[in-house]
C-alpha cells in the first residue's frame, strides 16, 4: 500500500463555499500532517524495532525511543532523558540526573527504576559491549541514578546516544520477550508504533503526550506530522522515481548518481549533511586463496578508489583509505598503512603468492584459475559499484563472479560463514568502535564478514575497547588496533560518501538547520507538512 499525504476535503458545501478562498488557496486543497519517507537501503529489512537485542536499526527507531543522550551535527552531546551528568574524576562513576513528567507510550513512569531494569537487559546480548563498563547501576532516588563503572569508559556518551540506547518500556519488554520489536515497540519516544511488515513498512502515529523534546529540536513536542510511514524500497531507482512522481515524499538515502536527475524536478530538494558511510570490500581471510595474506595484499590494492570516485559518484563524496570516516581522529593512521590503488603492488604480491598472469588475462596457480566468488546487494548503486570492482579485479587478472541477493537477506547469508569470500558492502557509524563490531572474533560471519579471528588483533581490540580511561587513551588505542587490522589486509576501503536527502518541497518543510548527525526525532520534530 502506498501512503501519500492525502487531500483533505471538507464535506459541509456552506463550509467548502467559506474556506474555500481563504484556507484551501487557488487548488481548493489542503495537506493532512501525514507524510511517507523511503528508509535508507543499508536500513532495508532490520527484523525488529527492539533497540537492546537488534543488530541492525533503522532511522524509525529514534521516534519510538528517546535516549538519556542525543548527539548534535558537531559531535557535542546534549542532555535528553537525562537532564544532566557527571563524571567522577577517575572515571569510575557516572551520576545521571532524569527528566521528570517523562511517560512510556503505555502510561508507565519513565524514572531510575527504568534505567535500573534497562542496563541488565542487555546482558547475553550483540549490544552488550555498550554497557559492559558498567558494573551496576544503583537507584539515588527516583529521578537519579548513579553507574558504578568496571573500569573507565570514555565513550559512555557516545553509547548512550546511539539508536541502540534507546530506552524501552520495563514492564512491556519483560512481559513481551521475544515480540518486542516486532509486536509491540513501546517507548517513550514522539511516535508510536501503529504496525510492522518486515521489509515493507512501518507506521508511526504522533504521541499526542510528547512535551519533552531536546534542546536540539526548536519543537518539544508533540510532533507537527501526525502520521508517519516508512517504506523500505530495496531498489534505489524505484525509489527515486516515487519522490519524483510523488508517491513519497522523502528519501532518507538519495544515491550520488541520481543528484543531476532530482535537481532536475522542480519540486525537489536535496539536503547534503556529512557523510557517516564507508563502503568497503571485505575479504573472508578463511577461503582459499585469501587465506593467504599475499593474495588479499595483492587484492585490497587491485581497487581503484579515485576512478570509482569519479565514474561512479561523479566526484561527490571522497575516496576511502581506511576503515573509518574521516571526521574521526581514529582514522588518522600512519599513511603507510592506508591502502590506495597500486596496480604494481597487487601485480608483485599476485606473483609472490604464486598466481601467474595466464591465459585470456586470468592468473593461475596449479593449474587452476583465479576465480572467486564477489557478492553484492540487490540495489542500483551497489550492482554498479560491484560491476567497477569486478572490472578492477578484472585488470589484475582475477575473475570475480557476482552473485546478488535481495538487501533484506544478505545478512543471513554472511551467517553462514564459509561460502562468501569477497563482498561489497558498507557501513553508517560515527564512532571507532565500528572497527570492534565488523572484525571482533566474536562476531564470525556477520557482522565479522571477513572472518578475522586473530590473537594480536583481539589483544589490541581489548585494549581499545577496556582499557582507555581517557578520551585521548582511547583515540590512540583505537588507532593502533586500527593500523594492524590495515595490515593484515581483511578488507579493501572503497568509497566515503556524503549523505543526500531528497524530499518534495511542495509537501514537507524541513528545520533550516539539523542538529544530529543524520535525520532523526531531532529534526523530525521541527518537520511540518506544506499546506
Amino acid at each position: 500500500m502506498k501512503y501519500q499525504l492525502r487531500k483533505a476535503f471538507l464535506v459541509s458545501g456552506t463550509a467548502l463555499m467559506t474556506l474555500a478562498g481563504a484556507a484551501f488557496g487557488a487548488s481548493g486543497l489542503a495537506w493532512s500532517q501525514e507524510a511517507t519517507f523511503v528508509m535508507g537501503t543499508n536500513e532495508v529489512g532490520a527484523p525488529t524495532y527492539n533497540p537492546v537485542k537488534a543488530t541492525m536499526l533503522n532511522a524509525a527507531t529514534s521516534l519510538i525511543f528517546d535516549r538519556l543522550v542525543v548527539q548534535d551535527a558537531d559531535q557535542s552531546f546534549h542532555p535528553h532523558l537525562a537532564e544532566s551528568w557527571e563524571e567522577a574524576p577517575d572515571g569510575m562513576q557516572w551520576i545521571f540526573h532524569l527528566r521528570h513528567g517523562v511517560t512510556f507510550h503505555d502510561g508507565e513512569p519513565f524514572n531510575a527504576a527504568a534505567i535500573a531494569a534497562w542496563i541488565p537487559s542487555f546482558t547475553g546480548t550483540d549490544n552488550e559491549y555498550m554497557v559492559g563498563a558498567i558494573d551496576k547501576v544503583e537507584i539515588v532516588d527516583d529521578y537519579t541514578v548513579k553507574f558504578v563503572m568496571k573500569h573507565p569508559e570514555p565513550n559512555l556518551l557516545f553509547n548512550f546516544s546511539s539508536s541502540f540506547m534507546g530506552i524501552p518500556a520495563p514492564q512491556a519488554y519483560k512481559d513481551l520477550g521475544d515480540n518486542f520489536g516486532v509486536t509491540q515497540a513501546i517507548g517513550t519516544g514522539p511516535y508510536k508504533l501503529e504496525s510492522f511488515a518486515v521489509g515493507q513498512e512501518t507506521v508511526l502515529v504522533r504521541n499526542e503526550d510528547y512535551k519533552w523534546g531536546s534542546e536540539l529540536s526548536d519543537n518539544k513536542g508533540p510532533a507537527k506530522i501526525e502520521k508517519l510511514t516508512f517504506r523500505e524500497i530495496p531498489e534505489e531507482s524505484t525509489a527515486f522515481l516515487e519522490l519524483k512522481t510523488g508517491g513519497v515524499d522523502l528519501l532518507l538515502g538519495v544515491p550520488t548518481d541520481f543528484l543531476g536527475e532530482l535537481k532536475k524536478e522542480a519540486n525537489v530538494q536535496v539536503l547534503t549533511m556529512p557523510g557517516l558511510d564507508v563502503a568497503y570490500m571485505p575479504i573472508n581471510v578463511t577461503s582459499a586463496p585469501f587465506d593467504d595474506i599475499k593474495v588479499r595484499e595483492a587484492t585490497a590494492f587491485a581497487i581503484n578508489q579515485k576512478e570509482i570516485l569519479a565514474s561512479i559518484y561523479g566526484g561527490v563524496g571522497s575516496e576511502a583509505h581506511n576503515f573509518l570516516i574521516s571526521a574521526l581522529p581514529e582514522s588518522e593512521i600512519d599513511p603507510k598503512f592506508n591502502i590506495s590503488y597500486d596496480p604494481e603492488r597487487s601485480a608483485r604480491m599476485f606473483d609472490e603468492a604464486g598466481w601467474k598472469m595466464g591465459d585470456g588475462g586470468i592468473r593461475q596457480k596449479d593449474g587452476k584459475p583465479l576465480k572467486v566468488k564477489l557478492w553484492t546487494q540487490s540495489d542500483t548503486e551497489f550492482k554498479r559499484l560491484t560491476e567497477a570492482v569486478q572490472a578492477q579485479l578484472k585488470a589484475v587478472g582475477m575473475d570475480a563472479e557476482i552473485t546478488v541477493f535481495d538487501s533484506s537477506a544478505i545478512k543471513d547469508q554472511y551467517k553462514k560463514k564459509t561460502e562468501h569470500q569477497l563482498a561489497v558492502r558498507s557501513y553508517n557509524w560515527n564512532n571507532a568502535d565500528i572497527i570492534d563490531w565488523f572484525f571482533s572474533g566474536e562476531r564470525l560471519g556477520y557482522p565479522n564478514i571477513s572472518m578475522w579471528n586473530d590473537p594480536k588483533g583481539q589483544e589490541l581490540n581489548l585494549k581499545a575497547m577496556t582499557e582507555s580511561k581517557t578520551q585521548g587513551e582511547r583515540i590512540a588505542n583505537f588507532k593502533a588496533y586500527h593500523e594492524y587490522v590495515m595490515s593484515q589486509f581483511v578488507f579493501a576501503p572503497i568509497y566515503q560518501p556524503v549523505q543526500n536527502v531528497g524530499y518534495n518541497k511542495e509537501r514537507l518543510k524541513l528545520p533550516e538547520k539539523i542538529r544530529a548527525t543524520q535525520i532523526e526525532s531531532t529534526s523530525v520534530l521541527d518537520m511540518e507538512v506544506v499546506e
